[in-house]
């Protein structure tokens, strides 16, 4: 719980703010609910949101946290207040609850089908109705109703407390109906006579309805309904994995230094046990337990998840460094200067946990619907059963009818519209190299017109590789490589390595190299033997060669500058006090990239480019892929990212967002899609909505026509599902429908719902 006081002065009250974990919505109306209840309070603005299931709420010092509580209560909820934060496992805890809740679903759905299947295959066919067959469909289906759907009755019990009603007042009520008016025709009607059967006579005709059982309907829309919430929990339950994944990246452990007064003694000790002040141990390898500042040696650090930066930065004393970056060079001691829920890496998925829970994801069409479309059929029913009594029909003829109307709006159809469109959508897509996370998620790709790209790992490919040499006047390129990459091949340096590499491939096999040494952060030199003769050979920065007395010669100084201008690193290579050539070393662009980004455009997307490196190197690399240099965003943190997309967002853009490291997090979750390259980290990942499993930007592309695709069949689905719920609806209440021409119409639209949803199947990727 944090507090401040607004900035205009005194007069205004101290605002605090507050978490709270919400415990038993069902659907977006739920959150609204809550939120309305909150907000009714003096002082206080609180935001709601279904996803996460978590509220963020500010209040006044007249307010309480357990007025809060006691208002979520009294809407018919529970909440909870956030336990006391930890500096490195505050969220762990939240796992546990959640995993079991989801287990608790799974094992309702899977024994409601195991019961569902013998009773929709003695209902639907007549060689399986045996003499008594109607009493062991009562038998299964009872605990397939009241068990298994207890969670939609539930619901359905606190809507009428508050005079509302959700899909879910509609599952109850027709599921309840059709289990009810079926114990009726079996114990006071004729529908319990030893022998009965449901012939396939599809004629409309009608009766008192005392030979009528329901007992498929009833557990059919049960089971597919638990089917649906458990889909939609296992998806809800990632929303909490990024900020887990991102806590994980930072160090368990660290090496602090303290006098013992024969002087400082390394001691391991957690890391939740840091203090600003503390003086950490990194060696090479390991990653930074914490933010601070170093205070002895040099070294290169990788901050490229952190911040973007493709190349490792060089750092000396008084040079600060971000928890969870990686030491690749030498060992460091640095002091701590924030620990715990202050350094960058939890600010950062303070960052994602804000985007989360401010993103606005659209309801899904059914519970729009079921707003107009829920009261609508209670108010149905209910007249059914006046006018009937009204003409002189009798008691159980009317009843008939009115239980008719809500057994036919019971959504059967609906059960199956969304599960079944998305698991073959999903199904196809994981053929393809596409994950899609959810429903939700897919109603944004339609509206998307401008597509955020992260330039290291997503546009390029993340790594340094050998691009260019430059020979001084009168030496030999594969010379230079040749010893060059001899004496870089004992470095651990990422520049280093990546020359190696290229020698290797230009000029094969490389000679030893003795009496190698690094200097930190300038770079190496060794001697190499080759052709009868050895050399000293000097591979690093001018000053290095400087140092050795060797003199640049203005062209490679030319070289030097050129490389700097398009955003390359550029090492000297010389010996025998001369200056040879230079070597330039770069993140290069994937093959794919520029067609990519052509085939975005096809889609009506505007590409944009947004990166941590610096504004020659992302000019260079969107020239490359055809971006335009106004569409370039350069240098920005992992904050100013997210601010990126909020202001393309308040110019109207719907933005999409595709990226592959930490420092995207933020920026995933706040755009309207993200798209994550599984090629990247675990947090960018879990932020995202959508996941590249082979990290090739060519399936942005088809990532968003399949997700066009399968929203668009979803849509469909809905809309024939209720077209044949509003088509049956007066029948029903005319007391025409009969229980087999009932069954028969809800076993076309459940078959044309899955036929719908199976030509997904046939989806063609652009990317060969």
């Amino acid at each position: 719980m944090s507090s401040r006081r607004h900035a205009s002065g005194d007069t205004q009250p101290a605002l605090s703010a507050v978490e709270l974990t919400i415990v038993g919505m069902t659907c977006a109306s739920c959150a609204n609910r809550i939120e309305r209840k909150l907000n009714k309070l003096d002082g206080v603005t609180a935001t709601v949101n279904y996803a996460t299931e978590k509220a963020q709420v500010t209040f006044p010092e007249s307010v309480q946290p357990g007025d809060l509580l006691s208002t979520v209560e009294q809407a018919g909820y529970a909440a909870t207040l956030p336990p006391p934060a930890r500096a490195d496992d505050r969220r762990a805890a939240e796992a546990s609850p959640v995993d079991e809740s989801i287990r608790a679903v799974w094992r309702r759905l899977l024994l409601s089908a195991v019961l569902t299947l013998p009773v929709v295959a003695m209902a639907m066919i007549p060689a399986l109705q045996f003499t008594y067959w109607q009493w062991l469909s009562l038998a299964l289906a009872v605990p397939v109703v009241a068990w298994g759907g207890w969670q939609f009755h539930r619901a359905a019990w606190v809507n009428l407390r508050h005079g509302t009603s959700t899909m879910d007042t509609l599952i109850s009520l027709g599921t309840l109906a059709a289990l009810g008016w079926s114990v009726y025709a079996l114990v006071w009607g004729t529908a319990g006579t030893p022998g009965m059967t449901h012939p396939f006579a599809l004629t409309v005709g009608r009766s008192d309805g005392a030979e009528n059982i329901y007992f498929e309907a009833a557990a059919g829309v049960t089971t597919f309904m638990l089917a649906g919430r458990y889909f939609e929990a296992r998806a809800k339950r990632r929303s909490g994995a990024a900020l887990r994944a991102l806590m994980a990246l930072g160090a368990k452990d660290v090496g602090v230094l303290r006098d013992r007064g024969d002087g400082p003694v390394e001691e391991r000790i957690p890391v939740g046990q840091l203090a600003v002040g503390m003086r950490i141990v990194v060696r090479p390898g390991e990653k930074v337990a914490t933010d601070g500042t170093v205070e002895e040696g040099s070294s290169a650090v990788d901050a490229s998840l952190l911040t973007g930066e493709s190349v490792p930065i060089e750092v000396g004393p008084g040079d600060p460094v971000v928890g969870a970056s990686v030491n690749v060079g030498g060992r460091l001691v640095v002091r701590a200067t924030r620990v715990g829920a202050h350094t960058q890496l939890a600010q950062m998925a303070r960052l994602v946990e804000d985007a989360q829970n401010g993103k606005t994801r659209a309801q899904r069409l059914a519970d729009r619907i079921s707003g107009i479309f829920v009261p609508l059929v209670i108010a149905l029913s209910v007249a059914t059963l006046g006018f009937w009594l009204v003409s002189g029909a009798s008691p159980a003829t009317a009843s008939a009818a009115a239980v008719a109307v809500l057994i036919i709006a019971c959504p059967c159809a609906l059960g199956l519209a969304t599960p079944t469109a998305l698991m073959v959508g999903t199904g196809r897509g994981a053929q393809l190299g596409i994950l899609i996370k959810g429903p939700e998620v897919l109603e944004s790709t339609r509206r998307v017109d401008t597509v955020v790209l992260d330039k290291t790992g997503t546009v390029t490919t993340g790594q340094m590789s050998l691009v260019h040499v430059v020979a001084a006047a009168g030496e030999d390129a594969d010379q230079i490589m040749r010893l060059a990459g001899a004496v870089e091949a004992a470095s651990e340096h990422p520049v280093g390595r990546a020359i190696a590499a290229g020698a290797r491939e230009r000029v094969g096999i490389l000679p030893p190299v003795d009496g190698f040494a690094s200097v930190e952060g300038l770079g190496a030199h060794g001697v190499v033997a080759v052709g009868g003769g050895s050399h000293r050979v000097v591979v690093g920065r001018r000053q290095l060669l400087e140092q050795w007395s060797s003199r640049v010669p203005a062209e490679l100084d030319r070289a030097l500058g050129e490389a700097r201008a398009t955003g390359g690193t550029a090492v000297v290579v010389g010996w025998d006090g001369v200056a040879r050539g230079v070597l330039v070393v770069a993140d290069t662009v994937k093959p794919t990239s520029a067609e990519a980004i052509t085939r975005l455009r096809a889609l009506g997307l505007r590409p944009a480019l947004l990166t941590g490196d610096n504004e020659a190197v992302a000019r260079s690399v969107a020239a490359q892929v055809g971006i335009e240099p106004e569409a370039v965003v350069a240098d920005v943190m992992p904050a100013d990212k997210v601010a990126a997309v909020q202001r393309m967002q308040a110019q109207g853009r719907v933005v999409a967002m595709v990226g592959d490291g930490v420092n995207d997090a933020a920026a995933l979750a706040q755009a309207d899609l993200g798209l994550a390259m599984g090629t990247g980290t675990d947090v960018a990942i879990e932020a995202s909505d959508l996941t590249l499993v082979r990290g090739d930007l060519l399936v942005v592309a088809d990532a968003i026509r399949l997700s066009r695709r399968t929203l668009g069949t979803i849509q469909g689905n809905l809309f024939w599902a209720f077209a044949y719920n509003v088509a049956a609806l007066p029948l029903a209440a005319a007391g025409l429908l009969t229980p087999m021409l009932a069954g028969a119409a809800m076993a076309f639209s459940s078959v044309f719902v899955v036929s719908n949803s199976l030509r997904l199947r046939r989806f063609r990727p652009l990317a060969s």
